[in-house]
């Protein structure tokens, strides 16, 4: 089996910046149209009032401060509350692909590799803009990639569980060079106008090159990461869904719904994601030979800086900080499959050679991706 070697990752981060204190004025203007539209069914107990957020209930429950995203007016007008994009013909490129194309260059510049070297493109995310033709054949076709392009989604693990297949595919040989790309357009299925979720998600791409071994030595990157180890758990769960999809039209259903977008039971997701990312982690280091005591830095999946931190703990004993689990959630908010990845793209530096590192992420599913990592 021939090693697997990340050589460059890439991030596009949306021009607009929504603060929480933008969005707590959105949403309690939008509660307030809600509650006096139905004031008289409020009144008489048939109806709840929607409750205001606050500024300190968000940072309280996330940890976040901001978030990023491609269109912020349509997410702020308390009369609309979802971004408004204009549509594009069938023969432009679409949003998706865009910001996957912008992402994979300077992950390709950062791999020093041109996209006709690249044998493969996986377009992994939580959601994908249509059904097909696939987002990676269409980023495929913009970026000038060589062989095949497929799309999958495992949620919030997309990312680590396509680095797996890039991984694979590179072991094996029937690729030398895979390009992994994260596209989130988490706006535009995050429920804005729900208290208990609406600040959650942002926007954002990113992108990686995962080389064989002796590619990336012939190559011109500035770093090499070896690809240690990967492994991936699923377990069912039903705590964080969407069933927005194909059949809703058969089935007559209001494409408005509450359940056609992001939906959580955030405690219950809590409680039982914590003991099983951190258990998940801790058996595939000891698969490896390591201890968690031996891991330089935990580049875990951004979803709320509580589950991150009482993760961390489990695994080394103690509470740490940035430098040995970097949190990005307060400038980039919940990015869903990007998330561990961002960590990573900004948070690698100072790790000398031989260091040890673990890029995690954890989501619906449930799921958790876990890729072990040494600096070369």
């Amino acid at each position: 089996m021939k090693p697997a070697v990340i050589t460059g990752t890439g991030l596009y981060r949306p021009p607009h910046v929504i603060t929480n204190a933008e969005l707590v004025v959105s949403f309690n203007a939008y509660a307030d149209l809600q509650n006096a539209r139905h004031a008289a069914a409020i009144a008489a107990g048939e109806r709840q009032a929607v409750p205001h957020s606050s500024v300190e209930f968000i940072e309280k429950a996330s940890g976040i401060r901001q978030r990023y995203v491609i269109e912020k007016e349509g997410v702020l007008d308390p009369t609309r509350m979802r971004p408004k994009f204009a549509p594009r013909r069938d023969e432009d490129l679409s949003l998706m692909a865009e910001i996957a194309v912008d992402a994979a260059k300077q992950a390709l510049a950062a791999a020093g590799r041109e996209a006709g070297e690249i044998d493969g493109v996986l377009c992994a995310a939580a959601n994908m803009q249509r059904a097909y033709p696939a987002m990676a054949c269409e980023i495929q076709a913009a970026l000038g990639a060589g062989g095949y392009g497929f799309d999958m989604n495992v949620a919030c693990s997309s990312a680590t569980f396509a680095i797996e297949q890039a991984a694979n595919a590179v072991r094996t040989g029937s690729a030398r060079r895979v390009l992994v790309v994260n596209p989130e357009i988490t706006s535009a299925h995050l429920e804005w106008r729900d208290r208990d979720c609406h600040f959650i998600f942002g926007d954002v791409c990113t992108a990686a090159v995962v080389e064989s071994a002796e590619s990336a030595a012939e190559g011109k990157a500035a770093e090499h990461w070896q690809v240690l180890g990967t492994k991936l758990v699923t377990q069912y769960s039903n705590n964080i869904r969407n069933n927005a999809g194909f059949l809703n039209r058969c089935e007559d259903t209001d494409p408005d719904a509450r359940d056609k977008t992001f939906m959580q039971e955030g405690r219950k997701v809590f409680k039982e994601v914590v003991p099983m990312a951190a258990a998940h982690i801790e058996q595939h280091l000891h698969a490896l030979g390591f201890e968690p005591t031996h891991v330089r830095r935990y580049w875990l999946h951004q979803a709320n800086l509580g589950m991150n931190q009482l993760i961390v703990k489990r695994l080394v004993g103690q509470e740490v900080g940035d430098d040995i689990a970097p949190i990005i959630l307060s400038e980039y908010a919940n990015t869903a499959s990007a998330g561990s990845i961002i960590a990573f793209h900004h948070h690698r530096g100072g790790l000398k050679v031989g260091d040890v590192g673990v890029i995690c992420s954890f989501g619906a599913g449930y799921s958790v991706g876990s890729v072990v990592v040494r600096r070369l």
